[in-house]
């Protein structure tokens, strides 16, 4: 196959047709309903999570079906979607497979590292017949990251203890978007070694010896000011960098990616200049 729809797979494997100006989309990954209304489908979108929450006063308009990992397919079949959009870390498989049996198109996404917002961008603005404004959002996403990569010269590595959850805790593996993120600022997640992608951790020394910096994100848990006094009051913790950091701009791909970037520059410039 030549053409345009010759790169239009998805991470299943997929290979998707362009398609029409009256297709009718339901995004289920946060992130991504903010790309599509960035690449101007904000017209055709016709459902989304209740975590879809950018840009506000767009997606205040469209239908909610639930939450990404409970979503209520009986009120998404009657949307009549011709395409839906999911995320392998952020929706179930069981939904996906019951997705299929209503829905003409599936579109699996599943990005590990910054620069897969590239074909990102280019397989949702291609489907969907974006492809100039897809590139336009490669341009700046380019620009933004080379910008960012000359800045981390200057950064001496450290190891960052990146903490999603609380009761248990939760950290993220070296295999995941957010670390490959991370790691644009010399930062090194820890544990070095996990079978796990998102793996339950004991908050003791022998994760926390490792650990220069002990980052709160903001999502899936919202870390908030009261945990961070508490943490900078265990004992265990004396000495460590601890600080809140905004999960979107280092978990969410899409076009808050680019922001991102530039986020993450400043609060690392940030963190290098505050007291241990």
């Amino acid at each position: 196959m030549s053409g345009p729809e010759a790169g239009l797979v998805d991470a299943a494997g997929t290979r998707h047709a362009p398609a029409g100006r009256d297709a009718r989309i339901v995004s289920l990954v946060p992130s991504i309903t903010e790309l599509l209304c960035d690449l101007g489908l904000a017209g055709q979108l016709v459902g989304r999570t209740g975590f879809c929450v950018h840009p506000r006063e767009i997606v205040r308009r469209i239908p909610k079906l639930g939450g990404t990992k409970d979503i209520d397919l009986g009120k998404l079949r009657a949307l009549r979607p011709t395409h839906v959009i999911l995320n392998i870390d952020e929706n179930r498989s069981e939904d996906a497979q019951a997705l299929a049996e209503f829905v003409a198109e599936s579109i699996v996404t599943h990005p590990l590292g910054p620069l897969d917002n590239l074909g990102l961008y280019r397989l949702i603005g291609g489907i969907f017949g974006r492809g100039r404004e897809a590139e336009a959002l490669c341009g700046k996403f380019e620009a933004a990251y080379a910008a960012l990569r000359s800045a981390a010269r200057s950064f001496a590595p450290e190891r960052v203890l990146y903490l999603i959850w609380k009761n248990p805790w939760m950290t993220v593996s070296r295999d995941t978007y957010v670390s490959r993120i991370l790691a644009l600022v010399n930062w090194e997640t820890v544990p070095a070694n996990s079978a796990e992608r998102y793996p339950k951790i004991q908050l003791g020394p022998a994760v926390l010896d490792e650990a220069d910096v002990v980052l709160l994100s903001s999502e899936p848990f919202m870390f908030r000011e009261t945990h961070l006094a508490e943490m900078r009051a265990l004992p265990v913790l004396r000495g460590k960098k601890i600080a809140l950091i905004d999960a979107e701009m280092t978990s969410w791909y899409g076009s808050r990616a680019i922001e991102g970037l530039a986020y993450l520059r400043r609060f690392r410039e940030q963190i290098d200049g505050a007291p241990g």
